[in-house]
């Protein structure tokens, strides 16, 4: 069934749809989150009980406990991966952004994404812990030995790009599905890192709550994504103008055919007929040579340097008259 939204044409729906912003339950969930964070990040440096929780679950080894949904679950965890994600949502929000004549939604996820790693990629590199697979002593917590896997790149990244939907719904039904189908996405993908061997559960643990709080914290980015969408948006008008002018300057007439000037149009040249107009000279650069009488075009003779064409002209000897019969005379 078709909503009132789709129903009304693009360009007569509302430009500018409701915003989320920081309230106070926002946040309130912003700073529970924040504590949760910490409360991982140091019960893992502390080696206390998510850590033996994490052996637990690592000897517990759940990739031989289930082999045959092995396969399936190397295909899905990609939808945690930062490539085919990112390039998958990013399409299906820049046709929204077509739709809606805004780039709010491709502002939206560039910004959650620089976020997130920013955030997620300096704990990784600052706490350089080791995966299960690359662990050195049972029990440890196997941190600061090189390792960048706390928290879950993965589990971060499909809650990040997977909400960000759901951040940009524009009526609150959509918001609450899209809310569910990420929530399920982002757990499914954690699950699995932590079955095929990756991650540590704490891992995991540590990206859901990484990737809640990039969510969580862009109302407070919101005004400067509108003022990097009007500077990209005249940016893109003064190119386009560049565009439009550019043939016609290219174009332009030069040299003897370029446009008349106002004193061009003042008084209109006249050119002189005749040999003086051929030869490139005025009247008044000749001398005036004394008036000749005027001899009609059939009594000229054409003179050229040979001299004259005419013939010489014969006398014809006379004819004596005679007659049939006599002389008369």
């Amino acid at each position: 069934m078709r909503t009132n939204d789709e129903l009304v044409p693009a360009e007569e729906r509302p430009s500018d749809p409701p915003r989320p912003r920081m309230t106070r339950t926002r946040m309130g969930i912003f700073v529970a989150t924040s504590v949760v964070y910490a409360a991982i990040v140091v019960g893992v440096l502390t080696t206390s009980w998510p850590v033996r929780f994490d052996w637990q679950v690592m000897l517990f080894r759940p990739y031989k406990q289930w082999p045959g949904i092995h396969t399936f679950l190397d295909y899905f965890v990609v939808l945690g991966q930062r490539g085919p994600t990112a390039v998958a949502v990013a399409a299906w929000l820049g046709w929204c952004a077509y739709r809606r004549r805004t780039l709010r939604p491709l502002l939206v996820l560039g910004t959650s994404l620089l976020l997130l790693n920013a955030t997620v990629g300096a704990a990784k590199i600052g706490m350089g812990r080791l995966g299960p697979h690359y662990a050195t002593e049972i029990g440890s917590n196997e941190m600061f030995a090189g390792g960048d896997i706390f928290p879950s790149g993965h589990t971060a990244n499909a809650v990040v790009t997977w909400g960000v939907l759901a951040y940009l719904a524009t009526t609150p039904r959509a918001r609450r599905i899209a809310s569910v189908i990420a929530a399920m996405l982002a757990l499914g993908v954690g699950m699995t890192t932590v079955y095929l061997g990756t991650h540590w559960m704490s891992d995991v643990t540590l990206g859901w709550t990484a990737g809640l709080l990039v969510l969580l914290a862009l109302p407070w980015f919101e005004p400067l994504m509108d003022r990097a969408e009007s500077w990209l948006l005249a940016a893109w008008a003064r190119l386009r103008e560049r565009r439009v002018l550019a043939p016609a300057v290219a174009t332009a007439p030069i040299g003897l055919w370029g446009p008349r000037t106002p004193a061009d149009d003042a008084s209109p040249a006249r050119e002189p007929v005749g040999a003086a107009s051929r030869t490139g000279r005025t009247d008044a650069s000749r001398t005036r040579s004394a008036a000749r009488p005027h001899t009609p075009r059939s009594e000229r003779t054409p003179v050229t340097p040979g001299g004259s064409r005419r013939p010489p002209q014969r006398t014809a000897p006379p004819v004596p008259a005679t007659g049939r019969g006599r002389a008369i005379g």
